[in-house]
């Protein structure tokens, strides 16, 4: 009887729901191997890193690997690319599932050589037997056949020690098509935006100006007429149409945008008043400790008596877009009963799930597969536009229906990230020391992806439709670090923490996930308030926080970031100053900080943000340079919500339409980014995706206030508010 005990299973990341090992590595002929990933590349880098750690495991060149990611019939179901997760989740799964199908491969070697296992050494995927001279490749080994089971967990991956791949810094295997178009295994094309299928028809949607309008009436009579039109298609408020060609679509669905008529939709708040309007509204309020929500919200308690400070400050963030620099865009083809949909989702598997009930399909009817879009880091208009494509493809006999958005469209249909705002105190001991904290929240939703359900929907065109789907209901979030409660609780060492949410259900506008969610405007109020506190008692900033800061790696990206940019209060002078932020993201991903040096011009009120540094510990560093990358884009958005971002309104339309109504950083104004990696190696990974947008919004206001002695707590931080503050400050 064999006693040697079984090694315990291990199920790390997406591999505990998807143990398939066909799901995660296919041996192809020809010396290739193909890896599948459930999540998508939306610019992050993820296809590099992925197939580094495949390579990794496989003792394969990495110019061996092809990435293959999110496809219905293919891929496992790894939910939605968001959160920060992908590594965590895809990239650990892959890891197990790579070192588990090596073990699968030897052993096949081992048993058709007659060695023993232990014996044999891999080099770039040839098999061989030092004590023999045998070898034989995995090609040989599989001869393209599947692994036919399932994933044990009992294989190990390699120690950290033994990685020659996963720590250094290859080029990104994607640049090359990017550049100069599909490479193998890519397919027609790269971006969604540029496929053509055959006997291709073009789709446009006709919407009105406000979320809240619905359809009177229209005409349709003279656009039917008009060249190239092969069909209006209209349900309810639903309204488009499809054409043979692209530009008879668009001129078409100009003409019938003149023939409909819409209601004016309820008024809207006004928007100088946002955030006035948001603390005045009814809420739902409830509490937060140590992340998680909890169902009662905390008694509102006075200052401790034995405070010697207590401060208070409100911090707005306004509605803003993803801002994709391409409209939504999707292919969708119905043969019989089964659709074919090409998308730029985010999350392949949710999106068929929430199509089947609303076009009456089996789940199974529907293959969803990812094309690379323009990323937006969110749930923006993707799986929206792959509804309006079907349904108008269910009208083309059989013909496939390109539909892309419009940019007024996009602006004004898009799920927004949800205005919020931040109400801190906090009280400072004789000594200095924090000993009270209290931060309350309003907030409207920040998670409304379509889900699949049989009576609502998050799918824009569903809602209008001319059946019994309602729009799903805005609710508070309940995960732990989740919506608006993402990072609220601070990341320092304090005695009393008090986190009080209210949320705001009744909204004018459709929000829902957008980089960072309720992170971004936490972390900013956060960290204006530890500078404000740390100024107040006369302290440094950077060592105020330190003072605050237990742990070790929390404090090493703070202390790093500060070094880099060579803090330095005195050197500041008026108009000229830095700011330093820290935060990591949701309390258990990547450790960062954000430090800037920026410049006031007084009279114009335009801040420029001269230089910034980064650094971020996101535990092992599989593509350094990647990681780099993450943080340094992270910055740049963050610098362009902050000084930038906001849509715009009256009271019956969203006027943020275009480029000059919804400015953006340009590349003028971009700052210098300087990004500090603190690799750990042999570390579990940690997300690191979304880690600087929110310290840099609050590095941002504390420079303004270093260099001017005024404080900015509502954003964007505009010229107009700017000067505003100055004068109120007494500045001018």
């Amino acid at each position: 009887m064999n006693t040697t005990p079984k090694a315990k299973p291990v199920f790390i990341g997406s591999l505990r729901n998807n143990p398939d090992l066909d799901k995660w590595i296919v041996i192809e002929t020809g010396g290739i191997i193909q890896i599948r990933s459930g999540k998508i590349e939306i610019g992050q880098g993820l296809r590099t890193a992925l197939a580094m750690v495949a390579a990794e495991e496989l003792d394969i060149d990495l110019s061996r690997v092809r990435v293959q990611m999110a496809d219905t019939e293919l891929t496992a179901d790894e939910q939605v690319t968001s959160g920060s997760k992908s590594m965590e989740s895809s990239a650990t799964a892959l890891r197990y599932a790579a070192a588990e199908c090596r073990a699968i491969m030897l052993a096949k070697a081992a048993e058709n050589m007659g060695v023993d296992v232990d014996s044999l050494i891999v080099e770039d995927g040839t098999i061989k037997s030092p004590a023999t001279n045998a070898q034989t490749t995995y090609w040989d080994v599989m001869g393209g056949e599947k692994f036919g089971q399932k994933a044990t967990g009992t294989v190990s991956p390699k120690a950290a020690s033994a990685h020659r791949i996963v720590g250094t810094e290859p080029e990104r295997v994607d640049i090359p098509w990017r550049v100069f178009g599909p490479g193998e295994g890519i397919g027609d094309a790269l971006f969604m935006h540029d496929m053509e299928r055959p006997n291709m028809l073009h789709g446009r949607i006709i919407r009105p100006h406000h979320q809240g309008s619905r359809l009177e009436s229209v005409d349709p009579s003279a656009v039917e007429a008009m060249p190239g039109v092969v069909k209006i298609v209209q349900n309810g408020s639903f309204l488009g149409l499809i054409a043979e060609r692209e530009d008879q679509a668009i001129k078409a669905a100009a003409a019938l945008a003149e023939a409909a008529n819409w209601t004016t939709g309820e008024p809207l708040p006004d928007e100088e008043q946002i955030y006035d309007w948001m603390v005045s509204q009814d809420t739902i309020d409830n509490g937060v400790i140590d992340g998680a929500h909890i169902a009662d919200a905390p008694v509102e308690a006075p200052p401790p008596e034995n405070a010697a400070l207590t401060l208070e400050g409100m911090y707005g963030k306004p509605y803003i877009l993803h801002g994709a620099m391409g409209p939504a865009c999707a292919i969708a083809q119905f043969k019989g009963d089964t659709l074919t949909l090409w998308t730029h989702s985010q999350g392949v598997f949710p999106l068929r799930r929430a199509l089947a009930p609303v076009l009456e399909l089996k789940e199974e009817n529907i293959h969803c597969i990812h094309r690379d879009g323009a990323g937006c880091y969110g749930h923006n208009s993707a799986d929206d536009v792959a509804l309006d494509a079907a349904l108008l493809a269910r009208e083309a006999d059989g013909r496939p229906v390109r539909v892309q958005w419009t940019r007024k469209d996009e602006h004004r249909w898009e799920p927004f990230g949800t205005a919020m705002v931040c109400g801190a105190r906090a009280s400072l001991d004789k000594d200095g020391q924090i000993i009270d904290w209290r931060f309350d929240i309003w907030s409207g939703m920040h998670g409304n992806r379509p889900k699949f359900h049989k009576e609502q929907t998050a799918l824009l065109a569903a809602s209008h439709m001319d059946s019994h789907w309602k729009p799903q209901p805005f609710i508070a979030a309940v995960a732990d670090e989740a919506g608006e409660h993402r990072n609220a609780s601070p990341g320092y060492d304090l005695p009393v923490c008090n986190i009080a949410k209210h949320f705001v259900a009744d909204h004018p506008f459709r929000t829902s996930s957008l980089r960072g969610l309720g992170a971004f405007a936490n972390v900013f109020a956060i960290e204006s308030m530890m500078d404000e506190l740390a100024h107040a008692s006369g302290q440094d900033a950077v060592a105020f926080r330190l003072r605050h800061l237990s742990d070790p790696r929390a404090r090493a990206v703070l202390e790093e970031t500060a070094n880099a940019i060579k803090w330095d209060p005195k050197s500041w002078k008026p108009g000229n100053a830095q700011g330093i932020a820290y935060a990591r993201y949701k309390n258990f991903a990547a450790y960062c900080a954000v430090a800037v040096d920026i410049t006031i011009d007084e009279a114009t009120g335009i801040i420029t943000v001269n230089h910034a540094v980064v650094a971020g510990d996101a535990g092992e560093a599989v593509a350094p340079n990647g990681i780099k990358a993450q943080l340094e884009g992270g910055v740049i958005q963050a610098t362009s919500w902050t000084l930038k971002e906001r849509v715009r309104f009256d009271p019956g339309s969203i006027t943020s339409t275009d480029w000059e109504t919804y400015p953006i950083l340009s590349f003028r104004e971009a700052p210098e980014v300087d990004a500090i990696v603190i690799a750990k190696k042999g570390d579990p990974f940690l997300g690191v995706g979304e880690a600087s947008q929110s310290p840099t919004a609050g590095a941002i206001a504390n420079a303004v206030f270093n260099a001017t002695g005024a404080r900015l707590r509502e954003m964007p931080f505009t010229p107009e508010r700017v000067r505003a503050m100055l004068v109120e400050a007494g500045k001018r």
